[in-house]
């Protein structure tokens, strides 16, 4: 499109997409890429943005869940709230992975960072005899049993694990979610009951909402039931791992399960304007949803 100038309408340069940019530019030359709603200029070596377009958009970003031992896993941490992008800019999106659950080996779930504004620590890893205390994290994972020690949750983005409990039979704390502390164990002289994990919370950055980063429950006899929001039952036997995508913490138990993965999901206003993730449009808002690590270019 040409250029012109108008005494009512202003000054308008040149435009084009980012593919049909001028094929011979000279240094100075001036437009507007319709592909990056971007002011751009050649200097002559490369485009250069001339304006940065900055819009506000939501956030919901939940780090992987920690694995579960004898004790459940604590949840992934979960952060929401708002943060400027820049027209053309790239992000990187990363998505945290679930802690292993095991009785010597079990690990920390993995962090979620969107961009370098936002990290959610990845969920601690439940305590077990092996490895003694529940690790802190996003949200703690619980402590083995009587006198060991459980996780510590990070402030703002979840709760610590819960205590165990020791007689004739051991008993598990469940791991702590975004909502709750982990339950703590219960034992007595013939049975025992694992801590149930720590609930999550609803959140709906999404478009509907969602239940996330819920601790996994610990050993017992009878295991502890999963934090509501994705976290994972324990048992005597085999326990549950923590659901994907929620940051659920994995289940305590004889075989301990491993934590679910985190989620990253970007929200705005209106048409489309980035790219990046599963692009869907809920209420008037445009929402990217990474189940995976990616990039988000605004």
């Amino acid at each position: 499109m040409p250029s012109y100038i108008g005494g009512t309408t202003g000054v308008a340069p040149a435009q084009w997409t980012t593919a049909g940019r001028p094929s011979s530019p000279l240094a100075g030359q001036l437009g507007w890429n319709t592909t990056l709603s971007q002011l751009e200029a050649w200097n002559g070596t490369t485009w250069t943005q001339v304006t940065s377009l900055l819009y506000t958009a939501s956030y919901l970003v939940v780090a992987g869940g920690g694995g579960g031992g004898q004790a459940g896993g604590g949840a992934g941490g979960l952060t929401t709230g708002t943060t400027a992008f820049s027209a053309g800019v790239a992000y990187t999106i990363t998505v945290g992975g679930g802690g292993t659950g095991g009785t010597s080996s079990g690990t920390s779930g993995g962090n979620s960072v969107l961009g370098s504004a936002v990290t959610a620590v990845g969920g601690g890893r439940g305590g077990h005899p092996t490895n003694y205390a529940g690790a802190a994290g996003g949200s703690g994972g619980g402590a083995p049993a009587y006198g060991y020690t459980f996780g510590l949750g990070t402030s703002g983005q979840g709760n610590n694990g819960g205590t165990g409990g020791q007689n004739s039979f051991d008993a598990a704390g469940g791991g702590g979610g975004a909502g709750s502390v982990g339950g703590n164990g219960v034992a007595g002289p013939s049975t025992s009951t694992g801590g149930a994990g720590g609930a999550g919370v609803a959140n709906s950055t999404s478009g509907s909402a969602v239940n996330y980063a819920g601790g996994g429950g610990g050993y017992g006899i009878t295991g502890g039931a999963g934090g509501s929001g994705g976290g994972g039952a324990g048992a005597s036997g085999a326990a549950t791992s923590g659901t994907s995508n929620t940051g659920g913490g994995g289940g305590g138990g004889g075989t301990p399960a491993n934590g679910g993965s985190g989620i990253v999901i970007i929200s705005y206003a209106g048409a489309q304007r980035g790219t990046g993730g599963t692009v869907t449009s809920v209420g008037g808002n445009t929402i990217h949803t990474f189940l995976t690590s990616g990039t988000y270019t605004a």
